[in-house]
């Protein structure tokens, strides 16, 4: 029994591999015009704007600030992506917690196979969830960014 029960894990583990790839694929796509926006549109601007920064009347000081100036919206922008997907991957873990709580509560009750099921309805459940939850991520990025459709 022992035998069959890891082998039930085994492949409960190869799906939940496989149910955090969609998450991370739906997230890639999804996201995929937020990053070309940061990583496009306001790189350039940066450049454009630092490149107009070099000027032999300028003092080394002053160039380093106008510098400096320039590259405030892209790493503001940068910082704002980073904390908006850390919080949706916190959320994720959280659920993914909760889920593992509730199949070492089923296995302790119930048989094995029983809790694995518990465990993988409670998972498909949260990564559903999760990629539901993107579309509404990517809305308040693109308004945070004024990124037009």
């Amino acid at each position: 029994m022992n035998h069959l029960a890891a082998i039930e894990e085994q492949i409960v583990s190869e799906r939940m591999r496989k149910k955090l790839d969609d998450v991370n694929k739906a997230a890639q796509s999804h996201l995929s015009p937020v990053q070309d926006h940061i990583n496009f549109t306001l790189q350039k601007a940066y450049f454009k704007c630092a490149h107009e920064c070099f000027d032999r009347t300028r003092k080394q000081e002053e160039i380093s600030n106008c510098v400096e100036y320039c590259s405030v919206p892209v790493v503001n922008s940068q910082q704002y992506f980073e904390s908006e997907m850390a919080k949706f991957q916190e959320r994720l873990n959280r659920s993914l917690m909760v889920c593992q709580d509730k199949f070492e509560s089923a296995k302790l009750q119930k048989t094995g196979s029983d809790a694995i099921i518990v465990l993988e309805s409670c998972v498909d459940q949260t990564i559903d969830e999760g990629i539901k939850s993107l579309p509404h991520l990517v809305g308040r990025l693109k308004n945070q960014f004024s990124i037009k459709d």
